[in-house]
């Protein structure tokens, strides 16, 4: 993974400050096509702003932030977004929409025919585990939490795009819910290729799902290896987080 061809998305000494409060200092970081990069943190640490760099949502300070080796200052902010999945924790799904309609809405802003949208909703619905003939005229209300998360999914990836940001997309489910995602999203990247960067502050999905982990501490990124070199890392957050997959480890014996 060192050929700049392979790089789907750089952080080139990137700080972003607002009302004088610098929430992102000097950033360097290459993310490459088709790996999961997970960015570890509590919250407050930057994850969430460096995933809004990425498309556009938030404008550097200061060094450049290039997605398929352009500055994002270069993009058409639409172009750019429609080219990026977006899943948040609570799905952003549109109530007035059908589930259909939620998940073939970029493919209809793009102008799709009706009959490719169609397809689309049905393929997507079927990749992430829900029955189309039974959901795809249900509206968001209408759905559990987890299934409500997959739709997210599925709204994001139906337009195709290279790069999917996902901010924490199942930290408000239950464990059970959860861990059922977290291996269907699994599944999923190893089956699709996306270039992934996902938002997480906790540890076990982290290394359940990462290429790569980085690690980020007061807006800087303090570690980024993978698993086993995370484990080797002496930063005192990383040691800090560790402690916390040992505990839970621990409990899991004791019980």
């Amino acid at each position: 993974m060192s050929t700049t061809s392979e790089i789907a998305v750089e952080f080139r000494d990137v700080s972003f400050e607002i009302n004088h409060r610098l929430l992102l200092s000097n950033l360097n970081l290459s993310i490459y096509q088709g790996e999961a990069l997970i960015l570890l943190g509590r919250s407050g640490s930057g994850k969430t702003t460096t995933l809004k760099l990425i498309n556009h949502l938030l404008v550097p300070t200061q060094g450049q932030v290039l997605v398929s080796s352009r500055p994002t200052t270069n993009w058409d902010a639409i172009k750019l977004r429609r080219r990026i999945g977006y899943v948040i924790q609570e799905t952003g799904l549109f109530p007035h929409f059908t589930v259909g309609e939620n998940v073939g809405l970029v493919p209809s802003l793009e102008k799709w025919p009706a009959q490719k949208i169609e397809a689309r909703v049905y393929e997507m619905l079927d990749l992430v585990g829900l029955e189309p003939k039974q959901f795809a005229q249900r509206y968001p209300h209408q759905l559990s939490g987890g299934q409500r998360q997959r739709v997210g999914v599925a709204r994001a990836l139906a337009a195709d795009p290279p790069i999917l940001l996902m901010d924490e997309p199942f930290g408000a489910l239950d464990p059970i819910t959860r861990l059922e995602l977290q291996q269907q999203f699994q599944y999923l990247q190893r089956q699709l290729g996306k270039t992934v960067i996902f938002v997480t502050h906790d540890i076990q999905e982290a290394f359940f799902l990462a290429t790569r982990i980085g690690l980020m501490y007061a807006g800087k990124l303090v570690a980024l290896g993978t698993r086993r070199e995370f484990i080797q890392s002496q930063h005192p957050e990383a040691q800090a987080f560790l402690a916390c997959l040992n505990a839970a480890n621990n409990w899991e014996q004791l019980n």
